[in-house]
């Protein structure tokens, strides 16, 4: 199991500059003991935070190379190596899926307008091309969820994303730091920093 001071740098790595309760979000773990690793983190100049109100908490450049070390350390006791490669081929596959899906969210292709979302219809069937989409990406990785605990996590907050847009928050769809579209790429940083693979732009 991913130790605690390395989960939540290698949180910090996947979900970049973001404040306390966002690191705890993603981490699964309680603020106070994300904030008394993210403070012995900085300690040793792993981590920095800017204060103010668009402040928060990023990785040091010292920081990313030693998550780089110690997540490709932790692969190797594991033995999880394949497992990942696996996962990360299906989501290489799954990808541009996910992708059109938000598009479609965001962009009526027909009519080539933004969308409004006050055709409920048209966001109904989007959210239910959605829910196949999870469900696909649920088995997909399966494996990887099941081998490595830290991963799981993305599956609680996809799923989480999910049931809230259902619900009415349009902004868990794409719109938000917590929305589906945020933590799939953040599971996409995940997946590469995991394997060594440079992410392409």
């Amino acid at each position: 199991m991913t130790s605690r001071d390395l989960l939540v740098l290698h949180t910090l790595r996947c979900v970049g500059f973001v404040g306390l309760a966002h690191v705890a979000e993603a981490s699964g773990l309680c603020e106070s003991d994300v904030e008394s690793e993210l403070i012995d983190l900085a300690v040793v100049g792993l981590v920095t935070r800017v204060s103010g109100e668009f402040g928060g908490w990023g990785l040091t450049e010292v920081g990313r190379v030693v998550d780089g070390e110690r997540i490709a350390h932790e692969l190797v006791a594991i033995g999880a190596r394949a497992v990942v490669v696996e996962a990360y081929e299906e989501f290489v596959v799954l990808n541009p899926e996910l992708l059109d899906l938000c598009a479609a969210w965001q962009i009526r292709s027909i009519e080539g307008v933004a969308n409004d979302h006050t055709d409920a219809a048209y966001d109904t069937r989007v959210l239910d091309l959605l829910t196949g989409f999870h469900h696909r990406a649920e088995t997909a990785c399966a494996q990887l969820f099941a081998t490595m605990p830290r991963f799981a996590r993305y599956q609680v907050r996809l799923a989480h994303a999910l049931t809230q847009a259902k619900a009415g928050s349009r902004v868990h769809v794409t719109d938000s730091t917590q929305s589906y579209h945020a933590i799939w790429f953040q599971l996409h940083e995940d997946l590469l920093t995991t394997l060594s693979i440079p992410r392409e732009h």
